[in-house]
């Protein structure tokens, strides 16, 4: 049978190949990629719009060999546990770039090249809608300091690290929906047992009417990317089908979500409902769904700013003139003064440091000025721990 023409995942130079093939390796590049077996009903619409989006996703895994190589300009002062401002990224944002709108096929659950990145992955999301009344101010600096924590602190390859801001020049790593979405089926893509991924992500979140009734509250968790005034919201639903589900046994996710109304975003089945003392209980939010949560047999973790009915927050109180996330903050600091913390004693930590902090408060919601006005410095906020499955969170290590 005569070979079919395919791209190489990693550097885009089209291969020929045999009608039977599922993998090739490059002849430039050298590196394998897996190739679909065509259709009996051929389709050139169809096969022109997946031919896209492999093209599309071979960039975006093409950036995560020049990301350390070309990190965000940075200058000023702010803190990471005591790391250097240049390294940690903090940095008053320039004037945005033109406004660059990637033109994404409109395909469900594309397929995506395997990966054969470290056994230490991580996407890190910060969006400042910069230019609109809702702007915030610290969401870079998160994104830049969560890096420098992970690589410098937590053995993590910088080329394994994806970042999306609204200030990278290239169009495939501003923190669209559609970039988002794509990013994250990169995370898990090719994991294994073994692996940790982290997800990050510091922007506003928001909560919409739960139309598949599978919510205690009866409302949806969002987060809001960029665009999301014109393309939506990405619901929390459409998180736990991508990141957790497919997650294997042996392989484990943390997702550190410093965002309004996150505390249920993963939608996992299990939430640890902690009390000022530290007491807690596990809740059980997955007998309401007729879907299934959980994931194929890995552990799912998620660390979010507060509860669904909350707010969260960005504040200079933390560092003097520079704007930070409060969860963030808090769970850097956390994880650095007790590097054998247990999830309980870093749920602990973060809520007394939060506690702590009475200035500098500017909440991320919506109605931020209404309840900064309101409420002053005073601000609700708890952060909160959700589970693909029970466990002791007084004896189990938090390891990333």
């Amino acid at each position: 049978m005569a070979g079919r023409k395919e791209r190489c995942s990693w550097c885009g130079v089209k291969l020929v190949v045999p009608a039977e093939a599922q993998i090739i390796q490059c002849g430039a590049c050298h590196r394998v990629t897996r190739v679909n077996q065509p259709s009996i009903n051929f389709n050139p619409f169809i096969q022109a719009t997946h031919n896209s989006i492999n093209q599309a996703v071979s960039r975006l895994q093409t950036l995560m060999f020049n990301s350390a190589a070309s990190p965000s300009s940075s200058t000023g002062t702010g803190w990471c546990s005591g790391a250097p401002a240049a390294a940690c990224g903090y940095y008053n944002p320039p004037p945005p770039p033109p406004p660059c709108q990637p033109s994404w096929p409109s395909v469900p659950k594309p397929l995506m090249p395997p990966s054969s990145y470290g056994r230490k992955r991580a996407l890190l999301c910060g969006v400042s809608y910069h230019g609109r009344s809702y702007n915030l101010n610290g969401t870079v600096n998160d994104v830049n300091c969560m890096k420098y924590f992970l690589v410098n602190r937590r053995g993590f390859p910088a080329d394994s690290i994806l970042m999306l801001t609204e200030y990278e020049a290239d169009p495939y790593r501003i923190p669209t929906k559609q970039n988002i979405r794509m990013a994250l089926q990169w995370l898990v893509q090719g994991c294994r047992s073994g692996d940790s991924l982290v997800f990050h992500f510091s922007g506003h979140g928001t909560t919409q009417p739960d139309y598949n009734m599978d919510e205690i509250d009866g409302f949806d968790e969002t987060l809001c990317p960029v665009d999301f005034e014109t393309q939506g919201m990405i619901l929390d639903d459409e998180i736990n089908a991508t990141i957790v589900r497919p997650l294997p046994h042996g392989a484990k996710l943390h997702a550190i979500i410093d965002a309004c109304h996150s505390g249920t975003v993963l939608d996992l089945p299990f939430l640890c409902r902690m009390n000022r003392e530290g007491y807690y209980v596990w809740e059980d939010h997955g007998r309401f769904s007729s879907t299934y949560k959980g994931t194929s047999g890995g552990l799912a973790v998620s660390i979010s700013a507060c509860d669904d009915h909350q707010t969260s927050s960005d504040t200079t109180a933390f560092s003097g003139d520079t704007s930070t996330g409060v969860l963030t903050y808090s769970f850097i600091q956390a994880v650095e003064n007790d590097r054998g913390l247990t999830y309980g004693n870093l749920l602990n930590a973060m809520r007394k440091t939060i506690r702590e902090a009475r200035s500098g408060i500017r909440l991320k919601g919506p109605i931020a000025a209404l309840v900064n006005k309101v409420l002053g410095t005073e601000f609700p906020q708890e952060p909160q721990l959700t589970s693909s499955e029970k466990f002791d969170i007084y004896s189990k290590q938090f390891v990333l």
